[in-house]
């Protein structure tokens, strides 16, 4: 029976699809990397997945693992491949509010988990702007970050153990829940953050924590991004802490909210060069009982800390959250990043990672780099700022192939030379490739090869990603 044939026998009707009912897996968030699959595969047990691995590995046919196609550097681009969607995989297995731990299927939607441990007075602390269709599977093979990351750690920090199906079909259980398991080689690592080019992540246990009893968010307006890191220490000094997010969103990135965003509001009544979105979560009742004044005494600390600053000049205009509703509106502004900053085109989209005190001289450095290129190249910037994180945006005057690349390789540079990294949590697919080659140590490109070669010896799994092939 002809391998297709094969494929659609074992996963019947609603897991097997061709032509036109492969539509929704053709195109990406992003719209970069449209995709011709072969067909797609829709297994809706661990079983199935490791029945269509086994087809594929003897038939010589590429696959490439889909999620909920969110991502931005073109990692499920699938041309002449078979698609394996984890869609129908999407069951939360068990959920132990005692353990704090969930057991999850690689489909199951990051807003769904959300919303089954709220239940339990528990949170998956990983949240970002596409968590309303983003898959587990997806989150785990890109190493997720989001604005959390500051306080809960990205994606591998939240993960304790993983099952995957390999390359020739074969599943490896590394479901543990334990804290410590000092047996081997932490095999897991290898696979969170691959891309599916190792394996194909089905399953996996993560860390839940308890729900904060309160918030305290609020945008700020500081002189120099220098003041805003000492803020941020302050915070977390006077806190114990409680920063769970720490968001930096410059004047470009307001003025570009405010043009593309239907009902944009300002954050304040005069543009400041520097806005910040911080957000304090406590989880102990002495933190979040409201006084006899109804002040919450984690908004009360906030307020102190504040004042103080604006006394000092190292803050120049604040607006606290009163209600719930204010700051969703403030957590809104943050979040829809991704869905104005790919409508302005041309751009060079970039995601780095820089040492906290090295952000401000990345900031002052990389456009007059960019401008010795194109000297009427504007930008586009927003980033995890405590975490390091900048998800910097050239806009240069052109489209230009041969200059988008310069361009990119000046920000490398600038990046390079301040000890940051070109990659923080975005991962790498397709267009990071050839700054894989430029800059990733060559030694340790050499290793990344001899482990696909392993654990693939025959290439199928998302061929063309993440691993640039040797010169």
């Amino acid at each position: 029976m002809h391998a297709l044939d094969r494929l659609a026998a074992l996963l019947g009707p609603q897991g097997f699809a061709q032509a036109s009912d492969m539509d929704r897996w053709t195109r990406d968030w992003t719209g970069a990397y449209p995709s011709a699959p072969l067909a797609v595969l829709r297994p809706a047990t661990t079983a199935e997945v490791s029945a269509c691995m086994a087809i594929a590995r003897t038939e010589g046919l590429t696959v490439v693992p889909a999620g909920g196609l969110t991502g931005l550097n073109g990692g499920t681009q699938a041309n002449g491949a078979l698609v394996l969607s984890l869609d129908r995989m999407n069951r939360i297995r068990d959920i132990r509010p005692e353990d704090r731990t969930a057991t999850v299927e690689a489909g199951v939607i990051l807003a769904n988990l959300h919303a089954a441990v709220d239940a339990h007075g528990l949170i998956f602390p990983l949240t970002f702007g596409a968590r309303g269709s983003c898959m587990i599977g997806g989150v785990l093979s890109t190493n997720a970050g989001g604005s959390n990351v500051l306080r809960y750690g990205n994606t591998r920090d939240l993960c304790m153990g993983i099952e995957v199906v390999l390359a020739d079909g074969r599943v490896m259980n590394l479901m543990s829940a334990l804290h410590k398991d000092n047996s081997g080689l932490a095999l897991r690592h290898l696979f969170i953050g691959a891309e599916g080019t190792l394996g194909i992540i089905t399953a996996a246990v993560l860390k839940l924590k308890p729900k904060p009893l309160a918030y305290a968010t609020a945008m700020l307006a500081v002189p120099r991004v220098a003041d805003a890191l000492s803020l941020l220490n302050r915070l977390q000094d006077a806190t114990g802490g409680a920063v769970e997010a720490f968001e930096y969103m410059p004047r470009c990135y307001i003025e570009g909210y405010l043009r593309h965003v239907p009902g944009a509001r300002a954050p304040f009544d005069q543009a400041h060069d520097v806005n910040i979105m911080v957000e304090l979560g406590v989880t102990a009742p002495r933190d979040a009982t409201p006084g006899p004044d109804g002040t919450v005494p984690i908004t009360a600390t906030l307020e102190r800390l504040l004042e103080e600053m604006l006394e000092e000049g190292t803050l120049l205009d604040a607006v606290i959250a009163r209600s719930e509703a204010q700051r969703r509106e403030i957590w809104h502004r943050r979040e829809v990043a991704g869905q104005f900053s790919y409508n302005v085109q041309p751009l060079v989209d970039t995601d780095v990672a820089l040492p906290l005190d090295r952000v401000a001289d990345f900031l002052d450095r990389v456009l007059p780099a960019i401008r010795e290129l194109d000297p009427g190249a504007e930008e586009l910037v927003v980033g995890h700022l405590g975490d390091g994180n900048i998800h910097y945006t050239s806009l240069p005057t052109r489209d230009d192939p041969a200059l988008k690349e310069a361009i990119r390789e000046r920000i490398e540079d600038v990046v390079a030379d301040l000890g940051g990294s070109f990659s923080a949590e975005h991962g790498i697919g397709q267009s990071k490739l050839g700054t894989m080659r430029r800059r990733k140590d060559p030694v340790a490109l050499d290793v990344m090869r001899a482990l696909k070669a392993a654990l693939d010896p025959a290439g199928i799994l998302n061929p063309g990603k993440v691993i640039p092939p040797p010169d």
